[in-house]
């Protein structure tokens, strides 16, 4: 997965994931990637510093950075998760914004449930969802970071999470 910061013709920045950079061309081509803000699909990536980070005292090379604090949740049965469903609107500003905004409090309130109702394991959740799929620990919602191939690597055992975009506090 990579992500992009993208810009609209007008000047709204935003980002988004795609599965490499030939998904983003071909949807960008096809003008499937719209601008939240605005709804308007002239859009191109914006400038972006690489981000390269290495833990303190860590030898060989780089690890991939981690996801933007996305959230990685095991078993989600015990989570409440509220039932606002909304559709995209196409075309009105107005619309799409108040869109925008029904969605970031959807999301607020899917992240206060997963902080009120799963344990939060940090870097480890990797190897603590391995350990609830396999039997090795007691069935619990988790949550917590990994990167990018760490949760390929999950997919691929069976292992049952979701990425859910996680808010950083404002500070």
């Amino acid at each position: 997965m990579i992500r992009y910061e993208l810009l609209c013709a007008n000047d709204h920045r935003f980002e988004s994931w795609f599965r490499d950079s030939a998904a983003y061309d071909k949807m960008a081509d096809a003008g499937a990637v719209e601008c939240p803000t605005c709804g308007d699909r002239s859009v191109r990536k914006a400038l972006m510093a690489p981000r390269l980070a290495r833990r303190k005292g860590q030898d060989g090379p780089a690890r991939p950075p981690r996801e933007e604090r996305a959230a990685q949740v095991s078993s989600a049965a015990d989570v409440p998760v509220p039932q606002q469903a909304a559709q995209f609107p196409a075309g009105n500003s107005e619309k799409v914004a108040e869109f925008h905004r029904r969605m970031s409090d959807v999301l607020r309130q899917v992240q206060d449930a997963v902080e009120k109702h799963c344990d939060y394991v940090g870097d480890n959740f990797a190897e603590e969802a391995r350990k609830i799929h396999y039997g090795e620990t007691e069935a619990r919602g988790i949550y917590g970071e990994t990167t990018p191939e760490e949760a390929e690597e999950l997919k691929d055992e069976g292992v049952s999470f979701a990425s859910i975009p996680w808010r950083r506090p404002v500070s």
